[in-house]
C-alpha cells in the first residue's frame, strides 16, 4: 500500500517566517501538533523545508522561559524536513520514520511537492483497523466451520 493512502492530504503550513505564536494558534486551531514550513513556488507548490511541532515550541519556549514572541517557524523547524515519496510502501515508510527517530514524515510527489503528512497516530489507526479485521476472520472462522459441520 502506497504511504498516499493513509496520509493527511490537508497540511497544516506556513513560512520560515511566521512568528511562533502564529504557528501556535495554526496548531491549536487545526487540532494538529506539527505545522510543515514550506516556501511557495511558481505554480502554488509548497515546497517542504522543515516541521515545528508543538513540542519544539515548549521545549524551546515554555521550558526555559523565554518570551515566544521574538521567534519565528525558521528559529524553531527540524530542516530538512523528513520525506518520503507518496508512492513509497507503509512499510518502508516506518523504516524511514524509525531511522530518523520521527513521529511524523512529510509525504512529498515525485517533485518535491508537498503532497501530505503522515503520522505515528495514522500508522496506529490503520493497523488497528487491519488488525481487527483478521481478528475477526480469525473469531468468525471456527463458528462458520461448527455450523457448515453439524
Amino acid at each position: 500500500m502506497p504511504i498516499s493512502e493513509c496520509c493527511t492530504c490537508d497540511v497544516v503550513c506556513c513560512e520560515s517566517d511566521t512568528p511562533i505564536s502564529d504557528v501556535a494558534a495554526l496548531m491549536r486551531k487545526h487540532h494538529v501538533g506539527a505545522v510543515v514550513v514550506v516556501v511557495k513556488k511558481e505554480g502554488g507548490k509548497n515546497i517542504p523545508v522543515g516541521i515545528v511541532t508543538d513540542r519544539d515550541i515548549i521545549l524551546e519556549t515554555v521550558a526555559l522561559q523565554v518570551d515566544p514572541g521574538v521567534f519565528v517557524a525558521g528559529d524553531f523547524m527540524t530542516t530538512p524536513a523528513v520525506t518520503v515519496q507518496d508512492d513509497a510502501g507503509f512499510v518502508a515508510t516506518l523504516r524511514l520514520m524509525r531511522k530518523h527517530l520521527m513521529r511524523r514524515a512529510v509525504v512529498v510527489t515525485p517533485d518535491g511537492a508537498l503532497s501530505g503528512i503522515v503520522s505515528a497516530d495514522d500508522i496506529v489507526k490503520l493497523l488497528s483497523i487491519e488488525l481487527s479485521l483478521i481478528t475477526g476472520a480469525i473469531i468468525e472462522q471456527p463458528v462458520l466451520e461448527r455450523r457448515l459441520r453439524k
